[in-house]
């Protein structure tokens, strides 16, 4: 398979790689992408594999929760520019929208679609009227519901909108009971971005692929074979620190981390409460707009 322009202004924004670097990467690899990633990896030349791209798409992320908490939904609808996404008019149908996803028992997007809306026929049809009296092009991306017995949901919109979280809980605590310590642990996951919550929820077929990673690191760095092992034990559980919610730093306290958070804030309570579940939205992310001149510019130095 050739290596195109696109394809290498792709591997440059996921890993924040040189250009000639993802070159040779996607040349190594037949220009299989997520090959490409793992080897710039191996040669420690990408800092992470940041499958989300560069986010360039406009919109707004939306929640809604029942009133007990039990329930929860997030809507994300693109536009293309941030000016539609200030208009109130497109703020208010993606608040109607969260509210439709959070009373339906649709999990399907063409489902959801699908729905009636108002007095205006299905939500497409209301999202194609939308389109035709703004006069530019939008899209209802994704959807999420949570209602899970025995589950608490909380969550925090950040940026007026641009990133959307939700966290459930396994308690028997009231969502007012937990609402100060749920908004905190939403905050973390907006901020810190965490991939698992514990690393009993990882995927060991993502440890393993990440040891294979780490290993071929640091045989790529000189480090002799029989201290390998022991270093990738470390760079890994150093990884998961950072990538598992409970393990991180709780961004209001350094000295502990989400884990200790929760459970002091449960101790206080009376109550036990456990993380179960997460969602973070951030507007536009893995979605691209089309920069011409930025594509012909890689093409010229590359000459692809």
């Amino acid at each position: 398979m050739g290596v195109t322009a696109s394809m290498v202004k792709e591997l440059r924004e996921r890993t924040g790689a040189g250009m000639m670097d993802c070159k040779k990467a996607l040349v190594e690899t037949s220009g299989n992408i997520e090959k490409a990633i793992e080897l710039l990896r191996e040669k420690g030349l990408a800092q992470a594999a940041k499958k989300s791209g560069r986010i360039a798409a406009q919109g707004l992320v939306r929640l809604a929760f029942s009133a007990d908490g039990k329930k929860a939904a997030a809507v994300e609808v693109n536009s293309e520019t941030d000016f539609v996404a200030k208009n109130e008019e497109f703020i208010n149908f993606v608040a109607n929208l969260a509210d439709l996803a959070l009373s339906s028992a649709v999990n399907d997007l063409e489902d959801f679609m699908a729905l009636p809306y108002k007095d205006e026929g299905t939500v497409r049809d209301a999202l194609n009227g939308l389109i035709a009296k703004i006069g530019e092009n939008m899209n209802v991306r994704r959807f999420a519901r949570f209602e899970n017995p025995g589950h608490v949901y909380t969550g925090y919109i950040h940026g007026n909108g641009k990133i959307g979280v939700i966290v459930g809980f396994e308690t028997e605590a009231t969502a007012e009971e937990i609402q100060v310590m749920g908004k905190d642990v939403a905050m973390q996951i907006a901020s810190m971005n965490p991939r698992f919550i514990d690393e009993s929820s990882i995927d060991p077929e993502y440890i393993e692929n990440e040891k294979r990673i780490l290993v071929q690191q640091a045989l790529n760095e000189g480090k002799p074979e029989n201290i390998v092992e022991k270093m990738v034990a470390g760079r890994l559980k150093k990884e998961l620190k950072e990538t598992c919610l409970v393990e991180q730093k709780f961004v209001k306290d350094g000295d502990i981390n989400v884990c200790q958070y929760i459970d002091n804030f449960a101790a206080e309570l009376g109550k036990p409460i456990k993380v179960k579940e997460m969602l973070r939205y951030e507007v536009g992310e893995g979605i691209e707009k089309k920069e011409e001149n930025f594509a012909e510019e890689v093409a010229k130095q590359m000459n692809i």
